[in-house]
């Protein structure tokens, strides 16, 4: 029998008991342990982890809540900004406790993204992953598939064609200054400056276009794989890059004009969102974020991978780890990829673009319409795939946002066991709380950006 709702908006039948537990139902918006809860009734650990207390203290050392400097006060309240707010740059949560526009505390909530792009690798062979990776950090594809690929080759135990690795070294760096481009557009337009955006368009539209022009698509290319790279860099790519290399510099050098010494800019990024080196190393950031705190630390030079140890670039640093300084270390970190793009120009050799080895290499196209052999082959790759012997492995790159890396274990099949990538936005999130403590909302707004996520690699 069904029952209907009276009048007054009460359903007939219903106990008091019943009524009050739909309406709990219906206001509970709790998410569990990532709600940001009243100092009151959160826990010290919880409390001291949100402070970063635990992250440098010895193990087993507690931390008393009474040491960490909160004011209690009746007008505190809790906000969120976001997951769809135009500056958390993707579906981002932020869950800040005010005093009036003064942030006490902040916590990311993420999770809105999830795509499983991990466990969606353990059902994809070796050959097909990096149509998967690729999408996870979409403003830097190349880093994704470079990482994989890798990660794989290592387990193989392949050695790359001097060309190959120059390649992949040439489209990193490119790939490089795309990204740093999309985040001088819209960090300019988080702070108030249109003209930005469209000029970071702009320059990042001329690369996209050379992207095209070698593998067929703008992102999400699948271009660098196990072996090499899908197909060599087509007649006349140095004309292009050339032309990049004549355009962009003189660019940089308007944004410089335009932003760097202008006041409105230099007040809303000096001394804002304020990182040292010893908290951003507890928290395990890496990229621009550590960078501009003083810390040298590049896997380019320090741990070199590819062709890095053959060409000459510097390592940017800022001073003291504010807004600015990340501005300016990625302003700076464009015209250091630069200049390792033209060296690759010089030094591109002849030869192959893929490796040699007809286990792990599918054959050329135009050999599938002549030999039989060749069309078995070709069928057995791209459906089977090949086995990769079984073995774990980490590999780490030098990603526009920082390290990132891809831990793959191997039973001998076609397919991952296991994959694992490090996403350097979501180990970077880390530093918001940090850096939003006693500054004001519109700060917020400033060190989200200035932090950089890609919300898909956050959430893979």
């Amino acid at each position: 029998m069904s029952k209907k709702m009276n009048d007054s908006g009460k359903v007939d039948g219903a106990s008091q008991e019943q009524e009050a537990e739909s309406l709990a139902l219906v206001s509970e918006t709790s998410e569990g342990p990532q709600e940001l809860q009243e100092v009151e009734d959160t826990g010290r650990f919880e409390l001291s982890a949100e402070f970063g207390s635990t992250l440098r203290l010895p193990e087993g050392v507690d931390v008393d809540p009474g040491d960490i400097d909160i004011e209690f006060s009746d007008e505190k309240m809790i906000i969120n900004m976001g997951p769809q707010h135009p500056s958390t740059h993707g579906v981002l949560r932020l869950m800040m406790e005010l005093d009036g526009e003064v942030i006490l505390r902040t916590k990311p909530v993420v999770g809105y993204l999830h795509t499983g792009m991990e466990k969606t690798a353990e059902g994809l062979t070796f050959l097909q992953g990096p149509t998967n990776v690729t999408r996870m950090d979409y403003l830097s594809p190349f880093h994704n598939e470079l990482v994989f690929s890798m990660a794989t080759e290592k387990l193989l135990g392949l050695e790359l064609p001097d060309r190959a690795s120059w390649i992949r070294t040439l489209m990193c760096e490119l790939n490089r200054c795309t990204s740093h481009l999309m985040w001088m557009a819209t960090n300019g337009m988080d702070l108030g400056s249109s003209s930005m955006m469209i000029y970071g368009f702009r320059e990042r539209e001329m690369i996209l276009a050379f992207f095209e022009k070698v593998t067929g698509l703008r992102m999400n290319h699948n271009y660098i794989r196990p072996g090499g790279v899908a197909a060599d860099l087509p007649d006349g790519w140095e004309d292009d890059v050339l032309a990049i290399l004549e355009t962009i510099p003189g660019r940089l050098d308007e944004y410089d004009e335009l932003l760097t010494g202008q006041p409105i800019f230099r007040e809303r990024v000096d001394n804002v969102g304020i990182i040292t080196a010893e908290q951003a190393i507890a928290l395990s950031a890496t990229g621009p974020i550590l960078r501009s705190t003083g810390v040298a630390w590049d896997l380019r030079r320090d741990m070199p991978y590819l062709n890095y140890d053959q060409v000459e670039f510097d390592v940017i640093v800022g001073s003291i780890g504010d807004c600015f300084d990340r501005y300016s270390v990625r302003l700076n970190e464009i015209r250091e990829s630069l200049r390792i793009i033209a060296q690759v120009v010089e030094k591109m050799p002849a030869g192959d673009y893929k490796i040699q080895d007809k286990k792990v290499t599918p054959p050329p196209r135009l050999r599938i319409d002549e030999s039989m052999e060749a069309l078995i082959h070709h069928f057995k790759i791209y459906t089977e795939g090949f086995k990769v012997p079984e073995g774990e492995v980490y590999v780490a790159v030098e990603s526009p946002r920082g390290e990132i890396g891809c831990y793959m274990v191997s039973d001998g099949s076609a397919k991952p066991y296991r994959m694992h990538i490090r996403g350097p936005s979501f180990v970077n999130l880390q530093t918001l709380p940090t850096m939003l403590r006693g500054g004001i909302i519109a700060d917020a707004i400033a060190a989200i950006s200035s932090v950089d996520p890609v919300m898909g690699e956050v959430d893979r």
